[in-house]
């Protein structure tokens, strides 16, 4: 039987929640979906301050799609993975398109727009249109392996979260929301990945870790490899080449010529290319126009 965690995680959440933008009212679906893509692997507080100027910048689907996807590139700056500013970017030209401009609401059309998975699908869903659904990142996760599988870390992602997640959530919408919301925080800011404070935790009383002794039961999540001399540094410092000087193009020679490995300086720029964040042409390099 799956314990309640539900009442616990409500009262909690509503004396504890940050006071984070895409949590206030009249946010917009807009601006929750922005937030959900900067959000990807990027720290919070690195987060708003580029939303708050993306979403002065663009604040409808239908003008960031008036916009060049270089612009919205360029925009990005250094949050990192840019992938996610040439996918938000074709999204809202979707959007546009298909639906007349409004995020939509129904889970199978938000899986297909651009650069949109399970878990940003469900977070739209939930935290902009109050629908109930499951929603799992990894705090979630976290707090689910230790508050009801006693592990210390969770394994990979399978779809047994979603499944566990759903089991937990109030049947009222407004309520499961909530619970979705609150069991992130929980994860983000007490149940950490390496520095949990137990003495804080609103369902520490029924925890399934804590009640076993805290067991070390492994971590297999995979790690990310090092930034510093990598193929990911490398491809950073090109981008920035090429938005320090967009709109105009750069020499393909001129692109890094003093990075330390010529080869990997190359690796850069043709994965960049294949992924659509730079266009080669006449030996010059530059954002992409279309």
């Amino acid at each position: 039987m799956v314990p309640d965690i539900a009442t616990d995680l409500i009262a909690w959440y509503r004396l504890n929640a940050r006071d984070l933008p895409w949590r206030r009212p009249g946010f917009g679906a807009w601006g929750v979906l922005v937030s959900e893509f900067m959000l990807q692997q990027t720290p919070v507080a690195r987060v708003i301050p580029h939303l708050e100027t993306w979403l002065s910048r663009w604040p409808t689907p239908s003008a960031l799609a008036a916009d060049a996807p270089a612009e919205a590139v360029r925009q990005w700056a250094n949050l990192g993975y840019p992938r996610r500013a040439l996918w938000l970017h074709r999204a809202a030209v979707e959007i546009r398109d298909r639906h007349r401009g409004a995020v939509p609401r129904d889970v199978d059309a938000l899986l297909a727009l651009s650069g949109i998975g399970d878990y940003t699908a469900r977070a739209v869903a939930v935290f902009a249109y109050g629908d109930r659904h499951p929603v799992v990142d990894t705090n979630t996760r976290r707090v689910l392996a230790r508050a009801l599988d006693g592990r210390s870390q969770p394994g990979p992602p399978a779809r047994r979260d979603l499944e566990q997640m759903a089991a937990i959530l109030p049947l009222d919408d407004d309520a499961a929301a909530i619970v979705n919301a609150a069991t992130m925080e929980l994860g983000a800011t007490v149940c950490t990945a390496r520095a949990p404070r137990c003495d804080a935790c609103p369902v520490a009383h029924m925890c399934a870790w804590r009640t076993a002794g805290y067991p070390d039961t492994g971590d297999d999540r995979r790690r990310q490899a090092r930034y510093e001399g990598s193929d990911r540094q490398a491809r950073g410092a090109v981008l920035r080449t090429l938005r320090d000087a967009a709109p105009a193009p750069v020499t393909l020679t001129a692109v890094m010529a003093d990075w330390p490995d010529p080869h990997q300086r190359d690796r850069a720029i043709d994965s960049l290319i294949a992924d659509g964040l730079a266009e080669a042409s006449d030996g010059m390099l530059r954002l992409p126009d279309a």
